[in-house]
């Protein structure tokens, strides 16, 4: 392979690439299927590697014909510099050859592609039973450090815990816990195949968690919940459910957004087909399926198990879970955050965000509809002065200023809003800021925050950054217009302010999505003109 093959395969690359490893489903619900259908419809380029040729219907596993590990070898040499991974996805492996080779193979390009990530679904039985592999779970051991994310389902979860000391818990957060002390850098343990209902919470929805490790010392735990969605048509959500992951992987998400993105996703599926079953069933005879069947027609219908449909990126906000957080069950929003007082079709528009009395001196005569104070200094002798200053001119221009972080004195000097940043909401007294009567704006990256904080009905909602910014360092946290678009479609009626690395050369497209306000920071601070700079931008956002 020549460096110029390698230069060119990389070029061209439009999508990003997945690997899946998987087997082989003839009845097209699961496995590579189930695969390259997801990962076609979310918009990146599938290369599969077939572990296994399985012969199975919607009734039964009948048998398992393991691909020869040379096959797999001569395949990743024709795909490993022609079309590199930016995420392998791997589902079934038949035996333990495979999984010598697994480990082996992920050693090696993981060296290579030091950014590579792999996804992991522990797929031991078929949905409709049976064994699909021989391999014993002790021969996991090995490869999973070579894991990033791992998606067992609860059964799966607790058959891995019996590789650790403590095997014998049925709480999902402590499974995630004891597995992710085999070496995995986070495990995801999907909900929709729990052992028992032991509330009633538990029959009516499904609870996923994620468990991602930070460092050696911490980890973050993510917790989703969906209501149960009853359809016979989910064979191979749990291959789409990782391979919808793997897909938001690739494209840069952040692994609490390609979460809850793909739960979205997930739910989408479920949910059209538990609105066309009736339909579908209807139209089902017994030659479309080798299914044994009773005399029963309704026996009939509810006995077939048919294939999960994927459907295309998410943006219902039906379809996305509800975020379960020590903050949301700490403070219980009844709507306790006043509004913005916005007209029907009112928005915000231009929304500066300046640190000083000088530049608000400047900016209050403009009349604009909106303005933060943001001073970074925890010195509170140094900033009470000033935003008690602060209020008052505002009071006298009759402009809805927010005061960034320090909520303390913005209730004792009645400001009008307070704007918490993401990092410093779990600090702050969401009770006290209700009680006084201040608006709440808050900071969000990406889908996972904003859903978060949307559930305490703020006043409005940031999304950044959505370019690189000077005042702050972003990294993996850049939207971009498309995601912004995206999480537009999740707002409802709450107001959204687009924020971060926004110049007024791009102030326009920003515009155009549909946010209530843009806000800049050196875009007026640092304009050579500031003044004219400012009303410039306010007259473009009208």
């Amino acid at each position: 392979m020549s460096i110029e093959t390698v230069l060119l395969g990389n070029k061209v690359q439009n999508k990003p690439i997945i690997w899946t490893i998987s087997g082989a489903d003839c009845s097209g619900g699961a496995g590579i299927a189930a695969d390259i259908k997801t990962g076609h419809n979310l918009n990146v380029e599938v290369c599969h590697l077939i572990t296994a040729n399985t012969v199975q219907n919607s009734s039964a596993l009948i048998a398992v014909n393991p691909t020869g590990v040379e096959i797999l070898v001569l395949q990743v040499q024709a795909l490993r510099f022609d079309k590199p991974p930016t995420v392998i996805k791997i589902g079934l492996i038949a035996n333990r050859e495979q999984i010598n080779w697994l480990i082996e193979m992920l050693s090696d390009i993981k060296a290579q592609l030091p950014n590579l990530l792999v996804v992991y679904d522990p797929v031991g039985r078929a949905s409709v039973g049976g064994c699909l592999s021989s391999l014993p779970t002790s021969a996991l051991v090995p490869l999973m450090p070579l894991v990033d994310v791992i998606t067992p389902n609860f059964i799966e979860a607790k058959q891995l815990c019996t590789l650790t000391a403590n095997n014998s818990v049925d709480d999902a957060a402590i499974m995630a816990e004891n597995i992710l002390l085999l070496g995995c850098k986070a495990v995801i343990i999907k909900g929709g195949h729990t052992a028992t209902e032991k509330t009633k919470q538990d029959q009516t929805h499904c609870t996923d968690i994620c468990l991602q490790s930070l460092s050696a010392t911490s980890s973050q735990l993510l917790i989703l919940q969906s209501p149960k969605i009853n359809t016979s048509y989910s064979h191979g959500s749990g291959c789409s459910f990782a391979s919808a992951l793997a897909s938001f992987l690739a494209h840069d998400y952040l692994l609490r957004d390609a979460f809850t993105l793909t739960k979205a996703f997930i739910n989408q599926g479920l949910l059209t087909q538990g609105l066309l079953a009736a339909e579908v069933k209807n139209d089902i005879s017994d030659d479309k399926c080798d299914v044994k069947r009773d005399d029963k027609k309704e026996d009939k219908r509810n006995r077939y198990y048919g294939a999960f449909e994927q459907g295309l990126w998410p943006s219902k906000p039906k379809d996305f879970p509800i975020i379960i957080s020590s903050l949301n069950q700490q403070f219980q929003s009844k709507k306790c955050f006043k509004s913005l007082d916005l007209a029907d079709g009112e928005k915000l528009g231009l929304y500066p965000v300046i640190d000083s009395l000088d530049w608000l001196a400047l900016l209050l005569p403009m009349n604009l509809n909106i303005i933060q104070l943001r001073i970074k200094s925890n010195n509170i002798s140094e900033v009470e002065p000033i935003i008690e200053k602060a209020v008052a001119m505002a009071r006298d221009y009759n402009c809805r200023l927010f005061i960034n972080d320090h909520w303390q004195l913005a209730i004792k000097y009645r400001a009008y809003g307070v704007h918490i940043g993401q990092e410093d909401l779990n600090d702050a007294d969401l009770n006290a800021i209700a009680k006084a009567g201040l608006r709440l704006g808050i900071s969000t990256h990406g889908c996972y925050e904003f859903l978060l904080a949307k559930q305490l009905q703020p006043s409005y909602l940031a999304i950044g950054a959505i370019f690189p910014t000077k005042t702050k360092n972003m990294t993996g946290q850049i939207q971009g217009l498309a995601n912004l678009t995206q999480i537009l479609a999740l707002a409802d009626t709450t107001p959204v302010v687009a924020i971060g690395g926004i110049n007024q050369q791009r102030l326009d497209q920003v515009w155009s999505t549909g946010v209530s306000a843009v806000a800049v920071v050196t875009a007026i601070t640092e304009a050579q003109q500031p003044f004219n700079a400012t009303k410039a931008m306010q007259a473009r956002l009208c």
